[in-house]
């Protein structure tokens, strides 16, 4: 039988979840699965809500971040992340820390005006009338402007092909700011139709943030990055060219770049931001020069190591899911974090940290010796091992020819049998 799921928004809870264990013929214990992990209050944060799907928290530590220590909650499934920015963070730490600058925080916008017979015209009319639109658009978000936000700037940019996109700059204050921005946009765009007796094609704001830039840098002696048998010197030489490959060649670069956002997307999460909305603006700015190239520069004189990470960081503490998302909150809290900018810093920061222990591992012992043993783990306890039982199975799992599911219940079997022999002739 075919469920009916007409009207699925406006079913209660429990309704959904039958409908949906009737279509899929969910066992009992799967449909308990729905219960364990539901919260009452996430019914306002998406649609048709069913259930939680928790991820795993922890926290990056070592953090020095303009003087002052931070501890940094990181949410994210994939293993050696947290290990890595707090290994990153350790050896920046013991070098005086990282230094971030933020000079101005503010979102874009874009109306976007089509099939102009003259853009350039329509451009010089509407700059003209910037002062105008720029009250309209206070107008339209009147609080935000008390706070000490508000628009900032208009400026107009000519697309080609009769497209005209008119730009609106709004300091969103401590929210992430995209639902007072486009009500702001759409507030500006009536008016430009009636200025320019154009209909606005469309009125979005753009997650591409270059207004909204924040950088970190640390300088790091040679003598802090030995790993094993190579030097500092040489481990520091061996990053620089391994950053130097990163602005060179697009493959390397989107590997490289990924473990920058790893970092930042674990931190974005736990604070309730959008990282997707992150993800794009980085990326786009990695091809500001035409080519896509890596988003962080290591350079190297011999005796220091110099890194530097400049994004756009658009993020909020406040406004959104964030206000209902206590563990978001209480992020903040462990944090130590009183405004968006200090949030920026801890992000970019703990960007370039995740690239320094990645690349310092791919360019010495290699990144998977870390990395996969923490695979390794996860694999065990998802074959049924317990707690007590991983050590021990780990040094079997690293010596075995494959490293797979069946090999590794097959190994959980014999440690058990022969534990618990032994345990037999303890007792005896």
């Amino acid at each position: 039988m075919t469920a009916d799921f007409r009207h699925f928004y406006q079913k209660s809870w429990a309704e959904r979840v039958a409908i949906v264990a009737e279509q899929t013929q969910l066992s009992a214990a799967e449909q308990a699965l729905f219960k364990k992990y539901y919260l009452p209050q996430h019914h306002d944060i998406i649609e048709n809500y069913l259930t939680d799907y928790p991820l795993p928290m922890g926290l990056a530590v070592n953090f020095v971040i303009d003087g002052q220590a931070h501890i940094v909650p990181m949410v994210t499934e994939e293993p050696s992340v947290i290990a890595a920015a707090s290994n990153g963070a350790k050896i920046v730490k013991r070098a005086g820390g990282f230094r971030t600058t933020l000079k101005r925080r503010e979102m874009i916008g874009q109306i976007v005006l089509e099939q102009l017979p003259d853009p350039q015209q329509t451009a010089a009319l509407i700059e003209s009338h910037a002062v105008r639109l720029l009250e309209v658009a206070d107008a339209a978000h009147p609080s935000l402007k008390k706070r000490g936000g508000g628009a900032r700037k208009l400026r107009t940019r000519i697309l080609g092909a009769g497209y005209l996109s008119v730009d609106l700059f709004v300091d969103v204050q401590a929210a992430m700011g995209a639902n007072m921005l486009n009500s702001m946009l759409e507030a500006v765009a009536k008016s430009i139709g009636v200025l320019t007796k154009t209909a606005p094609l469309m009125s979005i704001l753009s997650n591409y943030a270059t207004a909204s830039l924040v950088k970190a840098e640390c300088d790091i002696p040679v003598g802090l990055l030995q790993a094993g048998r190579y030097s500092g010197q040489l481990v520091a030489q061996k990053i620089a060219a391994a950053s130097q490959v990163a602005q060179l060649d697009p493959y390397r670069a989107t590997t490289h770049n990924k473990g920058i956002m790893n970092g930042i997307d674990a931190v974005a999460v736990a604070t309730g931001n959008d990282w997707r909305a992150l993800e794009s603006g980085a990326h786009a700015y990695a091809v500001q020069a035409g080519q896509y190239r890596g988003m962080s520069c290591w350079t190297t004189d011999g005796q220091t190591l110099y890194g530097s990470l400049e994004l756009p960081l658009p993020v909020g503490i406040v406004g959104g899911s964030i206000k209902i998302n206590e563990l978001a909150q209480l992020n903040q809290r462990l944090l130590g974090i009183t405004s968006a900018r200090d949030l920026e810093r801890i992000m970019v920061a703990t960007g370039l940290a995740q690239n320094l222990a990645a690349v310092r591992a791919l360019v010495t012992t290699g990144i998977q010796q870390g990395h996969m043993h923490l695979q390794l783990k996860s694999l065990a306890l998802a074959a049924g091992a317990t707690p007590e039982e991983v050590p021990r199975l780990l040094q079997q799992l690293e010596q075995a020819p494959h490293q797979d599911l069946a090999t590794t219940q097959r190994l959980i079997a014999t440690l058990r049998r022969t534990g618990s022999t032994k345990k037999e002739e303890t007792d005896d």
